[in-house]
């Protein structure tokens, strides 16, 4: 054999061993064949390619994830929890599509508890392997996921797509998961709570080597950018179709996938079976997805913020378990809210020793009538979350979980009540609560310590200022030492108060300082978003900066001026009208600014020519999309992730994918850079 036609060979005997499932010749022949290319690439190393299977395994640890921005937004899901509310959603999008709801072509399969990952094929070869992140972005992974013989290096044709995306979920089988336990557990290491996080903690080793050890697999449920797909695969017209073409291009198929859903009669029937077969199947589950089949369909619904209306997650009910509640802590958060924490009697639930969890708020501890020594029932919300959600009472009594009468005081007479908090448990502070609202909130703001050290880790974050380097654990360190009491102390650091800081070092110092003078040229609507006032992120912001132009127009806005703003309701207003109308926050505002923070403000009356209109982006552009979103947002347009028949035009760069397609589709205007300059708006 040639060189090519041995690698070939062994991808392909690869792939009937580890994704068929169906190995055609005995082990000794592939180990063999195995040896046979690994010896000719280190005779000849000028012939290696990227996609041979001696390249699974990289030989050095890489030094830091670098960011992957996704061309197509990686979305998540809604979550629904009844067959009603499904049912429900399904309602929804026959008539947003103005079919019969029993027309529907509706498929289910198992959700995977994984990890979402994105792979980007070009001419066939895996360039990039990328982690969800926030969606638009995620990290770079694909030292990692090359070591999985479930990820084709090279997909199985001789004609691929010139750009294929292809997105799934990597997981930890389950017995895998107890093997690689027990060994961490027999080296005294610590052991992963589930598969999900064994999955999730193996992805992101440096190392790929440990990646290679502990048997993650791979299954694809769906396709980002992909530019002449359906030239290659022109018979796609199904969910069903793209699937049947990802297992021929060298991938596994998704397990108990159901192609035949009827919406009102086998619904239900088809989730009780997933839900009694879940501990058959050798991976962990923690739902069922449905989705409508009909790619069309899909591309007329389209999707809503950050989930698609064509596709929904029907979750397993949550473990539960009782214990008895030993205490109650408050916490204060980075708004001043306080909330209760649950102390109790450690119980195994879902997977996980639980010592504390969320009471919510303290009209839920009123809701509930719990007290301490109580025996509560502890479920892990979405699996994750530990909340209390009842008191196990005895069965003579007739008291309801909203009753806190004196019936129930008599029969908790041995038990203390849990106080309502009249004082910040950090800062001793005065608290209020807002009418209308549960919230119990700090009156003090930059001057409490637990808002302080939690405002300052927001503020630097990489989706606010972006001070690389200046982590939480370090922001700790340094306010423990008096170093930083606000946020404005950061401008004040010099790389001798971080370098002596333990775990430091001069190099390291140097980097945060050099972050922390980058950081200083912003925009206004990123520096107001990471001031961390109460219900107002990033797009929040920018519709105020796009209202009032200026910060001190901002600042001396009243109540009723900020409801004037788009998407701005009541209790945004208050939070606005409060955070500002705050001496201690004006002045800090004042000290950061003068530290040297400058943005360049636009002018509240800028014209809008682009007000009411929606446009999207696509494709390669002479500049990052983020440089075109705010100059169509400066315009007074909206700029969606996704092409609908509410799209007024599509700006479309080169390589633009499926959303050039979808809009050519609907009759959407598309336009080039150049005919976009050619219209004299920028």
């Amino acid at each position: 054999m040639t060189y090519l036609q041995l690698v070939n060979y062994v991808n392909k005997l690869s792939r009937q061993y580890h994704i068929d499932d169906n190995p055609t010749v005995p082990d000794h022949e592939y180990d063999t064949a195995y040896a046979q290319l690994k010896q000719m690439e280190t005779e000849q190393p000028e012939l290696v390619v990227p996609y041979s299977p001696t390249q699974r395994v990289g030989e050095t640890p890489i030094g830091e994830f670098k960011k992957v921005k996704h061309t197509v937004p990686m979305l998540s899901l809604d979550n629904t929890f009844s067959v009603e509310d499904t049912v429900k959603f399904f309602e929804r999008a026959a008539e947003k599509l103005g079919v019969l709801p029993e027309d529907l072509v509706i498929i289910s399969e198992p959700k995977l508890d994984g990890l979402a990952i994105e792979l980007r094929y070009e001419n066939g070869i895996l360039v990039t392997a990328s982690t969800r992140g926030d969606g638009e972005a995620g990290e770079d992974v694909t030292h990692n996921i090359r070591t999985l013989p479930s990820v084709p290096l090279k997909l199985d044709t001789d004609n691929p797509p010139e750009v294929l995306e292809v997105r799934g979920e990597v997981f930890m089988p389950k017995a895998e998961f107890v093997r690689v336990n027990a060994e961490l557990e027999a080296e005294g290491k610590k052991t992963f709570v589930n598969p999900r996080n064994a999955a999730a903690g193996t992805i992101r080793q440096m190392d790929s080597k440990v990646a290679a050890g502990r048997g993650l697999e791979f299954i694809p449920y769906g396709l980002g950018d992909m530019p002449g797909f359906f030239g290659y695969f022109p018979f796609v017209n199904s969910y069903q179709d793209i699937q049947a073409c990802l297992v021929d291009l060298g991938f596994a198929a998704i397990p108990n996938q159901d192609t035949s859903i009827c919406l009102f009669e086998s619904m239900e029937i088809n989730y009780n079976c997933h839900e009694e077969f879940r501990d058959l199947l050798p991976v962990e589950t923690d739902g069922i997805v449905y989705k409508l089949a009909n790619l069309e369909h899909q591309r007329q619904l389209g999707f809503t913020g950050r989930s698609p209306n064509w596709a929904v997650a029907r979750k397993f009910p949550a473990e539960k378990a009782t214990t008895k509640l030993l205490g109650v802590d408050w916490q204060v958060g980075r708004t001043g809210v306080i909330t209760p924490v649950a102390r109790l009697d450690p119980v195994f639930v879902g997977g996980v020793t639980v010592s504390n969890a969320t009471l919510h708020n303290w009209d839920e501890i009123v809701r509930l009538g719990v007290h301490i020594g109580d025996h509560v029932y502890v479920q892990r919300a979405g699996d994750v979350i530990p909340q209390i959600t009842g008191v196990s009472r005895p069965a003579d009594t007739s008291i309801t979980p909203t009753e806190v009468n004196g019936k129930r005081l008599a029969l908790c007479a041995d038990r203390p009540p849990i106080n309502k908090p009249t004082e910040c448990p950090c800062c001793k502070s005065a608290v209020k609560q807002i009418t209308g609202q549960v919230a119990i909130r700090c009156t003090n703001s930059f001057s409490c310590s637990a808002q302080a050290v939690a405002k300052m880790q927001y503020y630097v974050s990489r989706d606010r200022m972006n001070i690389v380097g200046l982590g939480d654990s370090l922001i700790e360190k340094l306010y423990g030492l008096g170093r930083i009491k606000t946020i404005s102390d950061i401008y004040l650091l010099n790389s001798i108060d971080i370098a002596d800081v333990e775990g430091c070092s001069w190099k390291v110092a140097d980097k945060i300082i050099k972050a922390i003078e980058a950081s200083k040229q912003t925009k206004l609507h990123t520096f107001i978003a990471a001031l961390g006032i109460s219900d107002v992120g990033e797009s929040t912001a920018k519709a105020l900066v796009k209202h009032f132009g200026t910060l001190d127009n901002i600042r001396q806005a009243e109540w009723a001026d900020f409801l004037t703003v788009e998407d701005v309701g009541t209790a945004t207003a208050t939070s606005l009208v409060e955070f500002f109308g705050n001496t201690a926050n004006r002045l800090e505002i004042g000290a950061i600014i003068r530290a040297g923070v400058i943005w360049t403000e636009a002018s509240a009356d800028r014209p809008q020519p682009l007000k009411g209109q929606t446009w999207v982006i696509t494709g390669t552009l002479s500049k990052p999309r983020d440089h075109f979103k705010d100059l169509l947002e400066g315009l007074g347009a909206k700029v969606a992730g996704s092409v609908s028949k509410k799209t007024n035009y599509v700006l479309a760069g080169e390589a633009a994918g499926s959303k050039l397609d979808t809009a050519k589709s609907l009759g959407v205007s598309v336009l080039t850079e150049s005919e976009f300059e050619g219209m004299g708006l920028t």
